[in-house]
């Protein structure tokens, strides 16, 4: 097998790990959306039981809590296992040196991501769990980098043509990323403190906006990766942006519809996980964003043009045969 044939099952593993891990995502949103991260109150066993001898099917339809928990639980194993595979195979295969980092960044995310987890029942600490939630969407990200960094596109990238259109797209990209930041950490206290809402409706929006003047820019540039980055970006948006108002109505009512919200209705618990997931897909894709965007800087060259200086009131020619 060739080192590409090798580097691109590399690449499957880690589009595999980045699914097991939405999967993760969900049950762990839905758990907080149940407020159910306290179904146990041991840990790493779930009422006495090892991981994988606690008889979890039998709480289907039964006790919710339980099922979503230590559904949690499990997919977080099984994306620990994924973790070290993918890291044995980076190194049997002799990857690039960023990949082999990334994918060890990725299984050490992974392990203490499951330690803030633990630590988080141990204690029944709910800041524990917002900075579980967060730290989640960092590890999330990681494993799009991964992906990205080990794709054909990241070796050999377009060049960038206009020096103002790449100093812009650099510029955006990490403010947008910075707002995102702040955004996300607004949404965890909504879900564990309560606070900060009408902060995280107002940002909702400037993010949209900022996601949107990266789009623009983006499709001025020449390079069609970023082109597609872009448009990926803003459609993701504007999706996280119609979820965030859908959560609000069912959560706070709509007057001019007459309608009324039910606390805890499935289309509320449903709508409130499906936004949180989406924000953190919307986070990493600002991430990979970033990255496409230095990644182009990197290999584009910019012509500086020089003024043409009159040394002397006579100027010389040359034209064909030597004349002046």
């Amino acid at each position: 097998m060739s080192q590409i044939d090798q580097t691109n099952w590399f690449r499957r593993l880690a589009v595999t790990a980045l699914g097991l891990t939405m999967i993760t995502l969900i049950f762990g949103a839905l758990t907080t959306s149940k407020n159910a991260g306290m179904a146990f109150r041991d840990w790493p066993t779930s009422d006495g039981h090892m991981m994988i001898t606690y008889p979890w099917l039998s709480d289907f339809a039964k006790d919710w809590d339980k099922f979503l928990e230590h559904g949690h639980r499990l997919a977080g194993m099984v994306i620990g296992i994924w973790s070290i595979i993918l890291v044995v195979f980076a190194f049997m295969t002799k990857q690039r040196r960023t990949l082999k980092v990334l994918s060890v960044c990725v299984l050490l995310g992974v392990i203490f991501q499951g330690l803030l987890g633990g630590f988080r029942v141990q204690l029944d600490e709910r800041g524990l769990a917002m900075v579980h939630g967060a730290f989640a969407a960092l590890v999330f990200s990681v494993m799009g980098a991964l992906i990205v960094l080990s794709g054909k596109q990241w070796e050999t990238p377009e060049a960038e043509t206009e020096r103002t259109t790449m100093t812009i797209m650099k510029v955006l990209s990490v403010l947008l990323l910075s707002i995102l930041v702040i955004q996300y950490l607004f949404g965890g206290m909504i879900r564990h403190q309560g606070s900060g809402l009408h902060e995280h409706l107002a940002l909702g929006f400037v993010s949209l906006g900022m996601i949107f003047v990266n789009f623009t820019f983006c499709s001025f540039s020449n390079v069609s990766w970023l082109r597609k980055s872009g448009l990926l970006l803003l459609l993701i948006g504007i999706g996280q942006v119609g979820l965030g108002l859908g959560t609000w109505v069912l959560k706070f009512g709509f007057t001019p519809t007459g309608y009324v919200p039910i606390s805890d209705s499935i289309q509320q618990v449903t709508l409130r996980t499906a936004h949180t997931v989406w924000g953190i897909v919307t986070f990493q894709a600002a991430f990979v964003h970033l990255l496409k965007v230095y990644r182009v800087g990197t290999v584009s060259k910019f012509s500086d043009s020089k003024p043409i200086t009159v040394r002397n009131s006579k100027q010389v020619f040359a034209v064909e045969g030597g004349q002046e």
